[in-house]
């Protein structure tokens, strides 16, 4: 498969019925990919996914606690059991499986009710987890974990996953969705 692989890459191996796990070779986007098409095709709760990062630095990987190293990471793909976990979406189709940022963030920030961010900071980061998304400590950010992180800010970049937001947004929110998927850990 291509790095971030689409509809047309994933929907021919899923159409026939589908496998009973799925693993990912490849960075936090290629995963989040992945479970975006397991989302549209309402295989999440049906298809064990099991990732493999190519990255030490795999934010996905520190946060669900699975190996950063290669080799660790395929044998536990192979051997590893599957249990849900929380799948973080935002509010444009796509899911959040490593590391949201919205960089030079000047607005206001509420983890469920709890205000996190008001003014100006040099960035907001989100990470999913197994009770749901938090926001992370920083200077001006208070760090919180709740079902939904909401943003409301003047025009600000953000990054999900490692890759950029092809606009830029004054709003912008992550929430844990209605289904888990199943992480092999």
């Amino acid at each position: 498969m291509p790095a971030r692989p689409g509809k047309d890459d994933l929907d021919p191996l899923l159409k026939d019925g589908p496998p009973r796990r799925l693993v990912v070779l490849g960075e936090d986007a290629d995963l989040g990919s992945v479970l975006v098409r397991l989302l549209r095709r309402e295989l999440l709760e049906k298809v064990e996914v099991a990732y493999v990062p190519v990255s030490r630095r795999s934010a996905a990987a520190a946060a669900w606690g699975l190996p950063k190293d290669t080799g660790q990471a395929a044998a536990l793909a192979l051997d590893g059991k599957a249990s849900p976990v929380p799948l973080i979406r935002d509010d444009v189709g796509g899911v959040l499986v490593g590391r949201g940022e919205i960089g030079r963030f000047q607005g206001e920030a509420y983890c469920d009710d709890e205000l996190v961010a008001r003014g100006t900071v040099r960035r907001l980061r989100a990470a999913p987890g197994p009770d749901g998304v938090s926001s992370i400590s920083a200077s001006g950010v208070k760090a919180a974990t709740g079902r939904a992180l909401q943003v409301g800010c003047v025009e600000a970049s953000v990054l999900v996953d490692g890759v950029a937001h092809p606009r830029t947004v004054t709003r912008w929110t992550w929430y844990r969705h209605t289904s888990d998927w199943l992480l092999v850990r």
